[in-house]
């Protein structure tokens, strides 16, 4: 049998995935090797040149209070985010997973604020939490004399807004779960029950392995998610109340480098945070593809 030629073929696959490689590159690549260069000297666009400092700036990131506490705070933020909206969006794809118009209408009635810019869930969420806000003008009118101060105790506000973000990520969630259910045969759930499975039984054996898939996805979107979370930080508590209890890294990366100015040491912690999202990522990955199912 007469071999087709290897040219043509290699031509018609380079054709298909060059714009897709030049996209990359240019988009991620080149970005991530300019910011690696960055991260090597003194870069202050108000004061050039830059100096060549080699690896002092990640040196002194690991003395760095400030940058401590903010992994601290994006550790806890992403504990938060991963597990929350994973479990909660788990319970309501699972209660939502039936036919008819309420179930469709509840189902959009989660997905919203999914489309809505983060940016305006956190200006809506700051004024519902204000100290003066409806929240506490309800649990003043049920009798709570000094209701909490959500956004101003140093002790809440980050879990006030881990909350915010979990709540904009739930429908998310839900939808991913939503499909993973719909995917799920009927035929192995009906033989389940025909062997006297009860409904507790048919979830943990048939239905949570086939939902593996859909908790990678939930899972690897919340981790990176929350990694990056700044707006909501900015809009919401600008790093405060007090010193820097809720800025996470991302917003340390952007308030060193664009308030700053400190660009080089700005790019020290932002690839400091890249190596950290992409390890974690690989190990969740690779963690839960383990777990599963091919149908």
């Amino acid at each position: 049998m007469r071999r087709k030629p290897i040219l043509p073929r290699v031509w018609h696959f380079a054709s298909f995935g060059a714009p897709g490689v030049v996209v990359y590159l240019c988009f991620v690549m080149a970005p991530i090797l300019i910011s690696f260069g960055y991260s090597l000297t003194n870069h202050n666009p108000f004061n050039p040149p830059a100096e060549f400092v080699g690896l002092e700036n990640y040196r002194l990131l690991f003395q760095d209070e400030q940058f401590l506490t903010a992994l601290r705070v994006t550790t806890i933020l992403t504990v938060i985010v991963v597990i929350v909206p994973n479990l909660l969006g788990l319970g309501v794809a699972v209660l939502l997973d039936r036919k008819g118009w309420l179930y469709n209408a509840l189902r959009s009635m989660f997905f919203t604020p999914v489309i809505l810019s983060s940016v305006v869930v956190s200006i809506i969420w700051t004024k519902l939490l204000d100290d003066r806000g409806p929240v506490n003008d309800a649990l003043r009118a049920l009798g709570v004399e000094h209701p909490p101060g959500w956004l101003s105790d140093p002790d809440l506000a980050l879990y006030s807004v881990a909350s915010i973000v979990c709540w904009q990520m739930l429908g998310f969630c839900v939808v991913v779960y939503l499909a993973g259910l719909q995917g799920v045969p009927a035929e192995l759930l009906e033989a389940a029950e025909i062997d006297g499975a009860g409904p507790v039984r048919r979830f943990r054996a048939v239905t949570w392995p086939l939902l593996a898939p859909s908790l990678t996805i939930n899972t690897v979107v919340l981790l990176i998610s929350a990694f990056k979370t700044y707006d909501y930080v900015k809009v919401v508590t600008n790093g405060g109340p007090g010193s820097g209890t809720t800025a996470t890294i991302a917003f340390d990366v952007l308030a060193t480098g664009l308030d700053a100015n400190h660009v080089g040491y700005a790019s020290a912690m932002a690839m400091v945070m890249l190596v950290i999202v992409a390890t974690l990522t690989t190990i969740v990955l690779r963690f839960l593809r383990r777990r599963e199912v091919d149908l």
